[in-house]
């Protein structure tokens, strides 16, 4: 007996970029990004522009990861090898897991498009709060590939065999140990 097709689940997303000159009106991969998102059905809850400092990075996706409105937080710009790219390096300190996968295949699909400079990218992802984070570099193409290559799919419940929307509610399983996610 064939099962019944899995609905559309929306999932809430914020958006960040980090940058020392872009404001939202010309933020041209924060913009793709949203635009990915609502196109797709999902809800964008929140987008802002942070400086590339460490603890502003920190401060604002810690606090959107205790936002029990936000399920996945992205991030756009800072994670080159220049000294203002700092986002991976405020960010991974903090992952309570993180997703070497997103990484590699970031790289993989990056790969094809641009060759070897992909290299210049620190690409990464981790779980902050019960909260998926990705940290993508700060082009509207590097978006458009995470966005389509990766995050469209694993952020639909309907991909299979399986995807990110099913393993939310226990995500947060070690917390719920010690009692409810933080807010």
């Amino acid at each position: 007996m064939a099962s019944e097709p899995r609905p559309f689940v929306p999932v809430r997303i914020a958006v960040l970029t980090v940058s020392d000159s872009r404001t939202l009106a010309d933020d041209k991969s924060g913009q793709t990004l949203a635009d990915r998102i609502t196109e797709a059905g999902h809800v964008l809850k929140a987008r802002d522009i942070v400086t590339d400092d460490k603890d502003n990075i920190r401060d604002r996706v810690t606090a959107w990861s205790l936002d029990a409105e936000i399920d996945v937080i992205i991030t756009t710009g800072g994670t080159g090898f220049t000294g203002r790219d700092v986002t991976p390096d405020a960010l991974e300190p903090i992952f309570e897991k993180r997703m070497d996968g997103f990484s590699a295949v970031f790289h993989r699909i990056s790969y094809d498009k641009i060759g070897t400079s992909t290299i210049q990218s620190r690409a990464t992802g981790g779980v902050l709060n019960a909260t998926f984070v990705f940290v993508l570099p700060g082009s509207p193409g590097a978006c458009r590939d995470a966005w389509d290559g990766i995050l469209k799919a694993q952020l639909d419940y309907r991909h299979m065999p399986c995807n990110f929307v099913e393993i939310m509610p226990r995500l947060d399983e070690h917390l719920r140990r010690g009692g409810p996610k933080p807010v």
